[in-house]
């Protein structure tokens, strides 16, 4: 409102003790302007004709009186000035005590709502005016007087304009706060009614105006989130001793030497941001961000991008939602993950936009987290993007992880020395180290045990953390077979134990003797198990796999191979991108299908097949982590595949010494065996591979179930017959029941 006099400085204030006595205050100046209000129309109405028809009816003396004499304020204001040097006396000494209230750090949700929405004075009061009804049920009689309709009991945009404007021009120009993009509209800080009981085609003036029931709330010093956002958002107060020594320390110096100088500028020189925290789940994105908000000495706000819908327009009404309880909390807001607004697709780039415009009309600091790569900063306009890649932490990160997990849980050198080996030994995130020992935990809560943590129950927890989406893309083989059962020559027995002992020692040998500054790529453990079938390919990985306690995958060449252009190096992307985090060893069985030899370009086929060789030749020089191929025949692998392998195992076909070994191996020490049987004529006689021996001794044990309980000579020699049926080689029957030739 234009003040009619000036004021004499207001002496020394006392700073309001809470928010009520400023809201009281606050009504109190808007009782003022009621009150010449009231007496404007009172004199306008003195010589208003009385109306004898129905209610509601207009008559031909009120056109008149409307046309002629039904002059009011805004026409010829009062002669008398001291209504309004009272109210201008009145908001100069609530100014005045709103500063000393800041001063000694006192927060007024009202005064807070029009500075951070930054609010004009004549919107302020606008919200003051829907605010009064909600607060003391008087004023909808006084509402309804003004208006001259008793049904009229909230304010309309026309009693608002009456109410803040002098004169007509300034009315004119008022109404530009009912527009779709003014402050009070588009934050959604009030709503605009249709009157049921006005004609349709009224004007807007006839609307009426109503606060937001969250901005009420908010006034009122409720901190609940908006109705709309139930179930999305959550608050999460800093903790000043969080420790951060768990974060990759070069993303965490940057972003906390940002917070500092970002906090340091006055409120003025402060550029809206967006920062984008990109890396694995569980790497520490959401902890960095809140040590930058503690930094700030805010809490922060956190948006469940999950549950947004799909549908672009009820998006962005609850991203506008979302920022306006960022300004309402003062709390920077953290969007995660980002995945909805990364996709391809018109969808996702939809999101992007009213993402976008959300962050420039609303956002102050904005995070947005996630694996994903942020497509484009575009959508954002002149607001400051910022992205930083948080890597998967070192072993030395994982052994502070681990230690800081374990530490209530175990004496501390119980606790360190299970950290550094399980750091060593498992690549997870901070995240997924405290989920590991949390879910050991749960299960010891449940099952009242009482038993202490041991390196064998972490690890297997760790291998649960690990395999969340390469389950999906490979079989998971559970390790059946030990060192004893593996029957093999000396240097092919030896060169597993090396290749275990590659994987066991590569932090040491690349973190911590500096071996890996020196390698760009072709860290991983990768290697090429070559034999006829049945020789212990298979089983040979499940013994390293068991040795390691790391999981075995087996890669199901069906759901990888496709016929269509660039699905198969998409798939084996997925999977190389999964098991790069997932500690477990990938096994591609018969691997000749995915690594054979490049041909010379005959026709397209040629060309496109080449291209995948190509593309594996890549990602195995890339991969980090344990993978192993299995091959009859070592000839068929591409020579560029066999010199990156760190390893090449023969397993050679067995001699009748291995085989009668692998004879022993496969019956169990329960299994009621005849000891007649002679495994030496076994493994002489009955030339076959380790595999075929296995289902030999399966089919014997089944045919001595159903013949007297003991597995003897001629249950084995039945299986035989069987297997050599299955595998079309010719049985003589030369051996007898009594285990001699």
């Amino acid at each position: 409102m234009t003040e009619l006099a000036t004021i004499a400085a207001v002496p020394d204030v006392a700073p309001y003790l809470d928010p009520a006595e400023h809201l009281a205050d606050e009504l109190d100046r808007l009782d003022l302007l009621l009150r010449i209000r009231a007496e404007s129309l009172q004199r306008s109405w003195g010589d208003r004709p009385a109306s004898d028809g129905p209610p509601g009816y207009v008559s031909e003396e009120d056109v008149a009186w409307l046309l002629g004499g039904g002059r009011d304020l805004l026409d010829d204001p009062v002669s008398d000035r001291r209504w309004y040097e009272e109210l201008a006396q009145a908001r100069s000494e609530i100014d005045a005590r709103l500063r000393r209230t800041i001063e000694h750090g006192g927060a007024l949700p009202l005064a807070r709502l029009a500075a951070v929405f930054g609010l004009s004075d004549f919107e302020a009061d606008a919200v003051l005016i829907c605010l009064a009804p909600e607060l003391r049920r008087r004023y909808d009689l006084i509402y309804a007087y003004l208006q001259d309709d008793i049904a009229r009991k909230r304010p309309s945009c026309d009693l608002v304009l009456d109410l803040l404007c002098l004169t007509e021009s300034e009315r004119w120009a008022a109404r530009a706060w009912l527009a779709p993009h003014a402050p009070l509209i588009h934050a959604g800080i009030i709503e605009l009614i249709d009157d049921p009981l006005s004609p349709s085609g009224s004007s807007g003036l006839a609307q009426f105006v109503r606060l937001d029931p969250r901005i009420l709330r908010f006034i009122l010093g409720e901190s609940t989130f908006d109705a709309r956002l139930s179930g999305m958002m959550r608050l999460l107060q800093p903790d000043g001793a969080a420790d951060l020594l768990a974060v990759d320390p070069g993303a965490k110096d940057a972003m906390l030497g940002f917070a500092r100088r970002w906090a340091a500028r006055a409120d003025a020189a402060r550029p809206r941001v967006v920062l984008n925290l990109r890396g694995p789940r569980g790497v520490g994105k959401r902890s960095l961000a809140l040590a930058v908000c503690a930094e700030l000495g805010r809490p922060m706000l956190v948006l469940d991008a999950t549950r947004l819908p799909a549908d672009v327009h009820e998006t962005e009404l609850l991203l506008r939602l979302a920022f306006r309880e960022s300004l309402l909390h003062q709390a920077p807001l953290y969007i995660s993950p980002v995945s909805p607004f990364t996709h391809a697709g018109d969808e996702a780039a939809g999101l992007r936009t009213a993402l976008g415009q959300a962050v420039e009309a609303y956002g102050w600091m904005t995070f947005l987290a996630g694996q994903d790569p942020w497509p484009d900063r575009e959508p954002f306009g002149n607001v400051v993007f910022y992205s930083t890649t948080l890597p998967m932490p070192t072993p030395a990160i994982r052994r502070i992880a681990w230690s800081d997990a374990l530490a209530t849980h175990l004496p501390e050198r119980d606790a360190g020395d299970l950290a550094s080996k399980l750091a060593e030994r498992f690549r997870l995130t901070p995240g997924q180290i405290r989920h590991a020992v949390a879910a050991i935990e749960d299960e010891r809560v449940v099952h009242a045990a009482s038993q202490t943590l041991s390196f064998e129950r972490l690890a297997a927890a760790s291998r649960d953390q690990a395999q969340h989406e390469l389950s999906t893309l490979a079989v998971k083989i559970a390790p059946a077979h030990r060192w004893p059962d593996l029957v093999l020559p000396d240097p092919a027995q030896d060169q597993l134990v090396e290749l275990c002992g590659h994987i066991r020692n590569e932090s040491v040998v690349f973190d911590r003797w500096g071996f890996g500054t020196r390698l760009t790529y072709g860290r991983g453990v990768s290697a090429l198990f070559s034999g006829p079938p049945g020789t212990g390919k298979t089983m040979a990985a499940e013994v390293i796999a068991a040795d390691l306690q790391l999981d075995l995958f087996k890669v199901d060449l069906a759901r990888v191979v496709s016929k269509y252009i660039g699905e198969t190096e998409k798939s084996l992307g997925r999977i190389f991108a999964e098991a790069e985090n997932s500690n477990a060893i990938l096994f591609f069985d018969e691997a000749d299908a995915l690594f054979a030899k490049r041909t010379d370009i005959s026709d397209a086929h040629d060309r496109y097949a080449n291209l995948e060789t190509s593309y594996l030749l890549q990602r195995m020089e890339d991969y980090g982590g344990v993978v192993i191929l299995a091959s009859n025949l070592r000839e068929n692998i591409d020579p560029a595949f066999i010199r990156r392998l760190r390893f090449v195992v023969e397993f050679p076909f067995p001699d009748a010494a291995s085989r009668a070994r692998i004879w022993r191996a496969h019956l169990p020490a329960a299994a009621p065996v005849d000891p007649d049987i002679d495994f030496a004529v076994l493994g002489e006689r009955i030339q076959v591979a380790g595999g075929n021996i296995k289902d030999i001794v399966l089919n014997a044990a089944f045919a001595a179930a159903s013949d007297g309980g003991v597995i003897g000579m001629k249950h084995v020699l039945h299986g035989t017959r069987r297997e050599f049926e299955k595998i079309g080689k010719l049985w003589d029957g030369s051996l007898t029941t009594r285990g001699r030739g």
